[in-house]
């Protein structure tokens, strides 16, 4: 089992994202800041994104995602690549699309999350055996939220964390290397939207985030209060010099993202006053960990 550790090795941060636009709302400014830092950054985009809808109103009539959704979104990430200062790497998979409906249609067969797990796993252990990653990156068991593309990204990221270190598992894949650390990203952690929210409410500003906060604290119908998040935070990144850039990112992806929208609701300006950091949460680690941290590669450097 190869690994790397050195201090006079550089460090290589992998994230694992299902589509391309999930790597510039989740994580994009702490990528951004370690890629201008020297780390090199390396984002894994599982699908093709050809099922994503048009979520822009200012790209409805545009033709180019309407014949090629798939081809209009290899653009947009190039693009939000380049703003982040990272290298990227396509999987090959096809989009699973989100169902809807009551109950829930049949995901498309030869989808990504329809695919057995060594299949939907082996690009990247290939990736991870190549590029060779100190540090993953990707979603929690839930995925971040429950898009099925996002629990099968969960899936294959922790596989190829475990497999790619042992020689006896995906041969003809290359060379047996071990990342050191994984971690989940927590974009969606309820303490920052709460931030958010009551530095918006501060600022005498109206906030998107009331609703979603309230259908936390509230009990439903049963008495059942909502779930707490199933992992906690161990590690925030100060990376708020590079929101504009992760804001920057965000507006490459034009189909999919709406730039009057919600993720623009906060100005990073006050974003930095208010929530500074991306916070992860360290789930495996091949060395030894002293937690809280503030650095992905604590340990490593």
């Amino acid at each position: 089992m190869s690994t790397s550790t050195s201090p006079d090795t550089q460090l290589r941060l992998l994230a694992v994202h299902a589509h391309p636009d999930d790597e510039s709302s989740k994580g994009a400014a702490t990528m951004a800041m370690y890629a201008a830092s020297g780390v090199e950054v390396m984002v894994a985009t599982c699908t093709d994104g050809s099922r994503g809808d048009i979520q822009n109103p200012a790209m409805e009539s545009a033709p180019h995602p309407k014949r090629d959704m798939a081809g209009a979104r290899r653009l947009e990430m190039k693009q939000a690549a380049a703003v982040l200062g990272i290298k990227q790497r396509w999987l090959g998979f096809v989009d699973s699309g989100l169902p809807d409906g009551d109950p829930l249609p049949p995901l498309p067969a030869g989808c990504f999350a329809l695919q057995p797990l060594e299949r939907a796993s082996a690009p990247l252990v290939r990736l991870v055996r190549d590029f060779k990653p100190h540090v993953m990156v990707s979603y929690d068991e839930n995925g971040g939220y429950p898009h099925p593309d996002h629990i099968m990204a969960h899936k294959v990221a922790v596989e190829a964390f475990h497999a790619a270190g042992d020689p006896e598992r995906y041969p003809g894949t290359g060379e047996s290397w071990a990342p050191s650390k994984l971690y989940y990203d927590r974009a969606f952690s309820p303490d920052r939207f709460r931030a958010l929210h009551f530095a918006l409410e501060e600022a005498g500003l109206q906030s998107p985030y009331a609703e979603r906060l309230a259908s936390w604290l509230e009990a439903d119908a049963e008495g059942h209060t909502p779930p707490r998040p199933m992992h906690q935070t161990t590690t925030q990144v100060d990376c708020g010099d590079y929101f504009e850039a992760r804001d920057d990112a965000l507006r490459a992806h034009r189909t999919q993202i709406d730039p009057l929208g919600f993720f623009f609701a906060v100005s990073p300006e006050m974003q930095r006053r208010a929530w500074p950091w991306e916070d992860y949460t360290l789930v495996d680690s091949r060395i030894p960990a002293e937690l809280p941290e503030k650095d992905l590669f604590a340990g490593l450097r």
